[in-house]
């Protein structure tokens, strides 16, 4: 089956002159083609379903007849399935074209029920550069999706770069994107808004004909096979976690004119997706470069402390609150001191997550991203494993419960600091198990897993009321209204019922099963 080895890439339209000025591209003029495309599938969009993808491209007077599979795509770059031949228009000749016999008895099953769905028209400019060893097609794509439907007609901008491997390793295009996101003055300061594209041009326009919006995703469990060694499981779990932030990445946006603040669980998830990877970081260090490790907990650190603040305020603004306010009467004002509180509330949450949008739409992390797969991808084993991944994950795991069990204990001692660490020791663990859990049998899983989910539920609970607290404090004197104290006041008090229901969940933890024991 012929495969094709692409990342593609999302440019910032500000960002067009200085990429089409790096000394790569500058030093020959590109070719130039029109490109229009159309999109076939089934009124029950059959194909999609399947994540299968069915196009005919016209360039000049000829038609070309492509089918595309899903492959798998992670920090942009894709890896998947692809044929292409010369076809005349509407004829879906896929015995001819596939050479894999099941996909094209699949096709011409459904070739008599294909309509258009959607077209992609845009201008291609394109280079071919030899890099590091390595035949790349650079190819900048500039037009519009567009579509109908029910609602009428829609349009969506294309401005993203394509770098196809004709020939080489995966390792020279990861490494001449990166050159071309350091931009003319070869200065990370200075780079460009190029960012890892998670979505294809075909998931793009089935989702501009569907209306679908752009949801938070959470974690997909992860497969682990049973004969991999630790080093890559590590590259499974660090590419796992690296699609979960960029599946949530580009709903982390500004405030919007009106000041509405955009979906909170995209910031939550992407934070998620964070602590995940920080402790993938600690799980397999044994098995890592110690530079790796160092270098890419730091980076993941920060980031994630630039998002803190906006799921703290977050939390603050649609949990607390709304809690905390009384009902309005109908056709009553708001105290004037009262709606200064608020809108100071409000200024601090838009800020927040203008800083968090700031921090995942810049060129320093787009060539932090670019830079993490491929280091990930270019990690190699230390010798050979002294065990199997089963036996490793099970011993890891045991210890990792013990060193649990015992932090229970010294929490029930310790107080607010001890509940510090045992929640970060439980997070590390939860997350631990769910990277190790699919190469180790499920017997005695359930359970821990519970107990583990709720004592997190509870801890989050207490450190967001701590978190509150501490933003409450930050209120400015001039706006430290007789509705502050109440809500320190209420917050006192459900920190002190809260606190009623550790000794319990401590003493659970500490008799929790060690599973796989």
């Amino acid at each position: 089956m012929p495969q094709e080895t692409e990342l593609k890439l999302e440019l910032h339209p500000e960002d067009l002159p200085r990429l089409l000025a790096h000394p790569l591209l500058s030093g020959q003029a590109p070719r130039r083609e029109r490109l229009f495309n159309t999109y076939f599938d089934t009124s029950t969009l059959t194909l999609r379903a399947q994540r299968l993808a069915v196009r005919e491209r016209r360039v000049g007077r000829r038609t070309l007849l492509t089918v595309k599979t899903a492959g798998t795509s992670v920090g942009g770059l894709s890896r998947r399935g692809e044929w292409e031949a010369a076809c005349r228009p509407g004829r879906f000749d896929f015995a001819a074209l596939v050479d894999d016999e099941a996909l094209a008895q699949q096709l011409l099953c459904v070739a008599w029920q294909l309509v258009p769905v959607f077209r992609t028209d845009f201008t291609r400019r394109s280079w071919t550069l030899s890099h590091g060893g390595a035949v790349v097609e650079v190819a900048l794509d500039q037009g519009a999706i567009t579509t109908g439907n029910a609602e009428g007609n829609h349009r969506q901008a294309i401005l993203e770069l394509e770098l196809e491997l004709l020939s080489g390793p995966v390792d020279a295009l990861l490494d001449l994107a990166h050159t071309l996101a350091l931009g003319p003055s070869g200065q990370a300061a200075q780079g460009l808004r190029l960012l890892p594209a998670q979505r294809s041009k075909a998931e793009r326009g089935y989702a501009l004909f569907t209306g679908e919006r752009l949801r938070p995703s959470k974690a997909e469990p992860l497969a682990l096979d049973a004969q991999m060694a630790p080093v890559q499981a590590f590259q499974a779990a660090a590419l796992s976690c690296l699609s979960h932030l960029q599946a949530n990445e580009a709903g982390v946006r500004p405030p919007g004119p009106d000041g509405a603040v955009p979906d909170p669980e995209f910031v939550h998830q992407a934070r998620v997706a964070l602590r995940r990877l920080r402790t993938g970081l600690r799980l397999f260090r044994a098995h890592l470069p110690r530079r790796f490790v160092a270098h890419w907990a730091a980076e993941w650190k920060t980031l994630a402390g630039q998002l803190g603040d906006a799921r703290n305020w977050d939390v603050f603004a649609t949990e607390r609150l709304p809690a905390w306010q009384p009902e309005a009467v109908p056709g009553a004002a708001m105290a004037p001191a009262e709606q200064a509180l608020l809108d100071w509330v409000r200024d601090q949450r838009q800020a927040a997550h203008q800083r968090a949008a700031d921090a995942l739409g810049g060129c320093e992390h787009a060539l932090q991203m670019l830079a993490f797969t491929r280091a990930v991808l270019a990690l190699q084993a230390r010798g050979e494993a002294p065990q199997s991944l089963p036996d490793w994950a099970r011993d890891t795991l045991r210890q990792r419960h013990m060193a649990l069990q015992a932090e229970a204990r010294r929490a029930r001692r310790l107080g607010p600091e001890g509940r510090h660490e045992l929640r970060i020791v439980l997070k590390k663990l939860r997350y631990a198990q769910e990277f190790l859990a699919s190469v180790l049998p499920p017997r005695r899983l359930e359970r821990s897993t519970e107990a583990l989910a709720d004592a997190q539920e509870l801890l989050g609970q207490l450190n967001d009321l701590s978190t509150a607290q501490a933003l409450l404090a930050t209120v400015p004197e001039g706006l430290a209204t007789p509705w502050v104290e109440r809500w320190q006041e209420a917050l006192r008090d459900q920190l002190a019922s809260g606190l009623q229901a550790l000794p319990a969940m401590e003493r659970a933890l500490a008799r929790t099963p060690t599973p796989w024991g």
